[in-house]
């Protein structure tokens, strides 16, 4: 399994934040500050942030969307926290020059490959699905994601002419749709999600598209072998055409799921929604080495950037998952996430969660709230 990094000889851990565009600088401000009390309250932490360019912003200032000096911080650092990249202003700029691009780069650079996606509907937000409560209430559920291979990466890739001078899309020589990955691409998510599912429920469902595409039975081949080594998990398989039927219709039956980069990308996002927002959900990225890369699965939102509106939730609880899987700081992870849970009972919520009866408030305001909740918890320890 990937080894989620934790620096036991030291408690002292520096984070690259990286604020990005649209809704992300906001965000990211509030998770910030958020951290910021967990390290007198957790003996021996002190967490130490840098902030550098990338995206648009860092198109606009350096030309690049991710600078050498941004990719160099953040391979130095302990983990890195990722508000979120792109808008309107870039859309039409070449494709090496769009931020998307540089996203793409950093996770390569960082040696990241296994994106975990939770989806879990808070028993707070269950009448915020659009899904009717019965099918959306209790539903947990981890994506597993692979990050660094399938058609996002397939080459050759562009654009080109034949000799009727048609043009054509030179990635339709992978016509099966996803380039076949080597064992060892597949093995090491695999046994990621194998470990996630032990960590949870014990069940594990692979998605694929065995009955098309060559590419997708070698997947289910490797997954199907590997599943010896993990005799205490369940696993099935699911075509990714069913799978996300099944996650609209019945979703309380998936516990953790491992598939490819291109379906985990549309089926992370459509499970999202069964939570009622995608500003609630966050992310980790992690390598077999190195830092990790934690980030909210919601974009940068350019319609509402700088209007006190975005839900800073998704990039807290993605600072969660940054103490869990990055530091291996548990407690602190967990005392975030209790004060997420304390403040929605509280009834707070941002505009896309709010409902009648509870009360409304900004982005700023949301993560004031989170953090009085974490002083007044830390008050309540230092006492006991």
């Amino acid at each position: 399994m990937a080894s989620f990094r934790c620096s036991a000889s030291s408690r002292s851990y520096n984070i690259t934040l990286l604020p990005g565009d649209g809704i992300g600088p906001e965000v990211v401000a509030v998770a910030k500050d958020d951290d910021e009390p967990l390290s007198p309250w957790t003996t021996g932490v002190e967490l130490r942030f840098q902030e550098k360019l990338m995206g648009g912003s860092a198109l606009d200032a350096t030309g690049v969307p991710l600078p050498e000096e941004t990719l160099a911080a953040a391979r130095d650092s302990d983990a890195v926290l990722l508000g979120a990249i792109g808008g309107y202003k870039w859309d039409n700029n070449e494709k090496h020059l769009k931020p998307e691009t540089g996203l793409l780069q950093l996770r390569a650079g960082l040696g990241v490959f296994a994106n975990l996606r939770p989806a879990a509907v808070l028993p707070q937000l269950v009448d915020a699905s659009t899904l009717k409560r019965e099918v959306a209430e209790g539903v947990d559920i981890m994506v597993v994601r692979e990050l660094t291979g399938g058609i996002y990466f397939g080459k050759p890739r562009g654009f080109g002419t034949n000799d009727n001078e048609k043009i054509l899309a030179s990635t339709q020589k992978f016509i099966q749709f996803l380039r076949i990955q080597f064992y060892q691409e597949i093995d090491r998510i695999a046994r990621v999600a194998f470990e996630v599912a032990r960590k949870r429920r014990g069940k594990l469902c692979s998605v694929d598209k065995a009955n098309v595409l060559e590419a997708s039975m070698l997947w289910r081949k490797r997954v199907t072998a590997l599943a010896s080594e993990f005799p205490d998990i369940e696993l099935s398989h699911m075509y990714v055409d069913n799978a996300a039927m099944q996650l609209i219709r019945n979703p309380k039956q998936f516990d953790t799921i491992v598939t490819n980069n291109i379906f985990g990308d549309i089926l992370s996002d459509e499970a999202s929604m069964i939570t009622g927002s995608i500003g609630m959900l966050p992310s980790a990225s992690v390598g077999e080495s190195g830092p990790g890369l934690f980030e909210p699965i919601h974009g940068s939102a350019p319609d509402i950037a700088g209007k006190d509106k975005a839900n800073p939730l998704a990039t807290i609880l993605s600072a969660a998952m940054l103490l869990r899987y990055g530091l291996g700081e548990e407690n602190a992870a967990k005392r975030i996430e209790a004060a997420v849970i304390e403040t929605l009972n509280h009834g707070f919520r941002t505009g896309d969660i709010y409902s009648p009866g509870t009360t409304l408030v900004g982005c700023k305001r949301m993560g004031e709230e989170v953090l009085k909740t974490v002083e007044s918890q830390k008050a309540v320890a230092a006492v006991n």
